[in-house]
């Protein structure tokens, strides 16, 4: 039975190691995370009564440690992001490689909660439920955010297109 746990525990951390690096946009603090997150949900997993999903309950305890970091963070005063992009392994082009580093940073400079429905939605493909079972709000609120979230992206992606200085011909 222990093995069954196990196994099940190390199938989520492909998608809790994507999750932290999307709230955190660092890799030695998405490592953080992830560490303190199997350390909880190993400690807790008594608690996990099987009524829902392992992997929703694993990434709603990733969510509420960054929650409490990003808190604990803001009354010392800190910023908990720098405004240097994290480091993106090479792709095979170079203007790939700026596009992934450009939607990274604006993902950066949306508020954590909007970042996270997006990243749990688009990014970990969870259902609408799914995400608002780890983030502990109403479906409605899962939808509004992310609807929020997908206009201030597309926003910033807009200002931040050069402008061609052609006109359209209408």
């Amino acid at each position: 039975m222990r093995a069954q746990k196990e196994a099940e525990v190390v199938a989520c951390i492909p998608g809790l190691r994507r999750y932290a690096r999307g709230l955190t946009g660092d890799a030695q603090r998405a490592d953080d995370l992830v560490q303190d997150t199997l350390e909880r949900a190993w400690s807790r997993f008594p608690l996990w009564r099987r009524r829902g999903e392992l992997r929703a309950w694993m990434f709603g305890i990733m969510h509420n440690l960054f929650i409490d970091q990003v808190r604990s963070a803001r009354d010392r005063y800190e910023v908990p992001y720098g405004d240097d992009a994290p480091t993106v392994p090479v792709r095979a082009t170079q203007t790939d490689n700026l596009e992934v580093r450009d939607l990274d940073r604006l993902l950066q400079q949306l508020p954590p909660d909007l970042r996270a429905v997006i990243l749990l939605v688009s990014v970990e493909e969870m259902s609408y439920a799914q995400a608002a079972c780890v983030m502990g709000v109403a479906v409605g609120t899962i939808m509004s955010r992310l609807s929020r979230a997908r206009e201030q992206l597309s926003a910033r992606m807009e200002q931040r297109r050069p402008a061609t200085g052609m006109r359209s011909v209408k």
